[in-house]
């Protein structure tokens, strides 16, 4: 995890600047850092919840028919389904 320290010797142009570190920068940064985490464990669920084989038997039986009767391996290849990626990309559009 990356961390950081605050820096009161500043010299150059960055002693030119007048900004201050105020609360709403504090809350905003927070408030950003925040849905960067959300948005990586929804990720992560979806896309741990689309390689179990019961959900593609029970919503996807013919991308579950497809992965079984292939042989390949590659992870980035494995479905290839319309209707499963408009499935992923509705999900990360509701949030």
């Amino acid at each position: 995890m990356a961390g950081g320290l605050i820096v009161t010797n500043v010299g150059g142009r960055a002693a030119e600047y007048n900004g201050k570190v105020t609360w709403y920068v504090i809350l905003v940064s927070l408030i950003a850092a925040s849905g960067g985490l959300l948005f990586g464990y929804d990720l992560g669920v979806t896309g741990g919840v689309e390689s179990f084989p019961e959900f593609l038997n029970l919503f996807f039986p013919d991308v579950a028919a497809q992965k079984a009767a292939s042989a390949s391996v590659n992870p980035y290849c494995s479905y290839d389904s319309q209707k499963l990626s408009a499935f992923t990309s509705v999900l990360f559009l509701s949030g």
